[in-house]
């Protein structure tokens, strides 16, 4: 079984910054392209960065040049900082990833973790 759990989510003032983290464990083979979402009240999830197993990054258009996403391959964990955060960057912050299981050895699917709330407040 594989699971991804996000942390790091709270409460913070416009112009702060978070770090958030998601962390894969459980049976994995080997972890493909890691990603960011996020989905505010009445609005479809969007994508937030997007990373690859190499560390090549790309950013939705909000925000390019506040965020930055990495990961830690020998630890399965991805992160994404968050500086200059604004009202509207509220939302779910989701964790996806592209995984090869153990179990399922030839074959990727996809995870998805529970989600963090952020918060920014004007």
């Amino acid at each position: 079984q594989v699971r991804l759990v996000e942390s790091g989510g709270g409460l913070v003032q416009a112009g702060g910054s978070l770090r958030l983290s998601c962390a894969a464990s459980g049976s994995i083979f080997s972890i493909n392209t890691m990603a960011w979402y996020r989905q505010a009240p009445g609005k479809q999830r969007e994508l937030v960065a997007h990373i690859t197993s190499g560390g090549t990054t790309n950013y939705g258009d909000p925000v390019q040049g506040r965020f930055a996403a990495s990961r830690d391959n020998a630890k399965n964990t991805l992160y994404l900082q968050m500086n200059s955060l604004k009202p509207e960057d509220t939302a779910v912050y989701y964790c996806n990833a592209r995984i090869r299981s153990r179990a399922t050895i030839t074959s990727e699917n996809t995870y998805w973790g529970q989600g963090t709330q952020v918060t920014v407040s004007s």
